[in-house]
């Protein structure tokens, strides 16, 4: 759905909001007219009047189910409806001279902030078309009292009634007309700083592909160099020194696992980094994976997925686990816990510490970048591309601190995206 079709959509259901509010004043009104005024009107044809602003507000609720758009022309339409009920009430009671005729310009303001230019300028010229013709044609009204001033006194009556029917309807259109504004204010608000935070991942994926394609090449040339040492007989004798090399080989192949999953992260040869497997082995890889490099003193870990589930997976996604795992590891090297579960057709992973837990600051400004507690250059970019690499996967992240101690991040992916039928 466009935003103009929303907005279209917000004003009609608006017009019929108002439209009940109309009703129950003019119900109000022609009872206050006849019974406590003492003016005669014809009740049976007004009467009718409203019954057909109740079918054509039904009407529109109906079409307000439907999944077709709401266009300008069913807008203009309405209120020129509106404006003919509006023409045959003052038909009815007394034409140009009734004190209610200034509800054209009611008319008229819902007209100029709901149509665009040229639909409007159409409502004035229909509007005051109206108003010419009941000047000429109209049911004149029969006032009891006209002497000392009776005429006078009724009428002002007629204009007070008016006046406040017509400051009740525009004080409850205009804030809600404000109060639709100030929504889609904050929703242009939150795409500028979603566009914004997606230009930054762009600028930032560059950054990092570019780096990791300049890292390959003395990566590579190290590589040899330390293959080369390793078969040295002046290397071989020290096993001490062939010892320190296996670990530099070792630490070497763990920098060209990074740069190759920056790399797949990035776009770059995705297709032979896509693997297909279950969640339960993705999450017990994963997890083994990760502790190879860290070592909480206690990582607790509880897989309850029954059944299991088939689903296909690249770099970017375990990137998002191990950052996870990461920040609470750094709050709570002492303890990390992990769960995974399955609610419906979501996948819901919960990541837990037993460190200070978020900050007010930080959890109101969670996804954002370099909102860190850590004070280091640099900061703050691990919760900040996980929001964003789960949001392109359709999914969320909820930050929370534990009651008492610690904090929890909550990562939920619809398993539809994980799928490898998603997938393909």
């Amino acid at each position: 759905m466009s935003a103009q079709e929303t907005t279209n959509r917000k004003n009609l259901l608006l017009l019929v909001q108002l439209r009940w509010l109309a009703v129950v004043g003019q119900v109000i009104t022609i009872l206050i007219v006849h019974f406590q005024m003492g003016v005669d009107i014809p009740l049976a044809q007004m009467t009718g009047i409203v019954a057909c602003l109740l079918v054509l507000n039904l009407a529109t609720l109906l079409r307000l189910n439907s999944d077709r758009d709401v266009t300008q022309a069913e807008l203009f339409i309405e209120l020129i409806l509106d404006v003919a009920a509006l023409t045959a009430q003052l038909y009815l009671s007394g034409g140009a001279a009734n004190p209610f005729v200034s509800l054209y310009l009611l008319q008229i303001t819902l007209g100029s902030t709901l149509l665009d230019t040229r639909s409007t300028w159409a409502l004035v010229a229909f509007a005051s078309l109206c108003f010419l013709l009941l000047m000429r044609f109209n049911q004149p009204l029969v006032l009891p009292n006209l002497e000392d001033g009776g005429f006078l006194t009724r009428y002002i009556q007629g204009a007070f009634v008016s006046f406040l029917l017509a400051a009740i309807l525009l004080v409850l259109f205009i804030t809600r007309i404000s109060r639709n504004l100030r929504e889609r204010d904050a929703h242009l608000a939150d795409l500028r700083q979603q566009s914004a935070e997606e230009d930054h991942i762009v600028r930032m994926g560059l950054l990092a592909s570019g780096a990791a394609h300049e890292l390959g090449t003395p990566l590579a040339t190290v590589s040899v160099i330390l293959n080369d040492w390793r078969r040295m007989p002046k290397f071989k004798k020290d096993a001490e020194l062939i010892e320190d090399i296996r670990e530099m080989q070792a630490q070497l192949d763990r920098c060209k696992q990074i740069v190759t999953g920056i790399l797949m992260s990035s776009g770059e040869t995705r297709g032979e980094g896509t693997i297909r497997t279950t969640i339960r082995d993705f999450f017990d890889e994963t997890v083994v994976d990760w502790l190879a490099s860290r070592s909480p003193a206690t990582f607790d870990y509880n897989n309850a997925l029954v059944p299991d589930t088939a689903i296909v997976f690249d770099a970017a996604l375990k990137q998002v686990v191990f950052n996870l795992f990461d920040n609470a590891f750094e709050a709570s090297p002492n303890w990390v816990g992990l769960s995974v579960t399955r609610q419906e057709d979501k996948l819901v992973t919960i990541v837990r510490d037993a460190g200070p837990g978020f900050s007010p600051d930080m959890l109101d400004t969670l996804g954002t970048p370099y909102q860190s507690s850590k004070n280091r250059p640099g900061s703050g970019l691990g919760l900040f591309l996980v929001v964003n690499a789960v949001r392109k996967l359709g999914g969320t992240v909820v930050a929370a601190n534990n009651p008492g101690k610690g904090a929890s991040v909550t990562l939920t992916l619809p398993l539809t995206t994980l799928s490898p039928e998603g997938i393909a």
